[in-house]
């Protein structure tokens, strides 16, 4: 996974918190469940970005 894509990822994370907690605390439930989408999105992200980076430590292990 690139330095990029973590931060990226990250950040994408972090706001979904950002606006789950405001539209709990504003009563305003399509803000909440919109934040746990972003949340969920960046989780599956960075899921796929792990499997990629063991596949290319596998590859490398094989490759020696």
């Amino acid at each position: 996974m690139s330095l990029k894509d973590k931060i990226s990822n990250k950040a994408e994370e972090l706001q979904g918190k950002g606006k789950e907690s405001y539209g709990s605390a504003t009563g305003n439930e399509e803000l909440q469940a919109e934040g746990r989408g972003d949340q969920a999105s960046a989780g599956i992200k960075q899921a796929g970005e792990k499997v990629k980076d063991a596949a290319g430590d596998l590859k490398r292990t094989f490759s020696k």
